[in-house]
């Protein structure tokens, strides 16, 4: 037969009391936790928000300064004038010379191309005459 073992009643209410308090309190240290979490998140959001303001003011104030040039001395003007068109004739140069070294390389390699062509057709014909050359021979014979 099983046996009971009987626990007095204050002793079981007194358990029944520590795991209710170990209860509410791992509950209370996980709402705190819970609730930490949820202000950090509000705090970046707010974080975030405050950058992209920062971001469109910067924005505006680059856009309000290229709006607001300021008109350059006489001199400067003609100095900027004459580096803007060395510039492109610089550019139209560079795009002159690349396109003659295309050009070259094109040329370059289509030479090089009818050299090993010719090549191969030299080969060709010596082999065709000493094949015509042993056709004689066993016609000859």
């Amino acid at each position: 037969m099983v046996e009971f073992i009987a626990i007095p009643q204050n002793i079981f209410i007194l358990i029944l009391g520590l795991i209710a308090l170990i209860a509410i309190i791992v509950i209370v240290v996980q709402w705190k936790n819970v609730r930490q979490a949820q202000n950090d998140v509000l705090m970046m959001e707010k974080q975030i928000e405050l950058k992209k303001v920062a971001m469109v003011e910067k924005d505006l104030e680059s856009k309000r300064l290229m709006e607001t040039t300021i008109p350059l001395p006489k001199d400067q003007q003609d100095k900027l004038s004459k580096i803007r068109k060395n510039t492109s004739d610089l550019m139209h140069e560079v795009g002159f010379l690349h396109s003659e070294i295309s050009e070259r390389v094109a040329r370059l390699e289509a030479q090089t191309e009818y050299k090993k062509l010719y090549k191969l057709l030299n080969d060709i014909e010596e082999k065709e005459q000493k094949i015509d050359l042993n056709l004689k021979k066993v016609k000859g014979d």
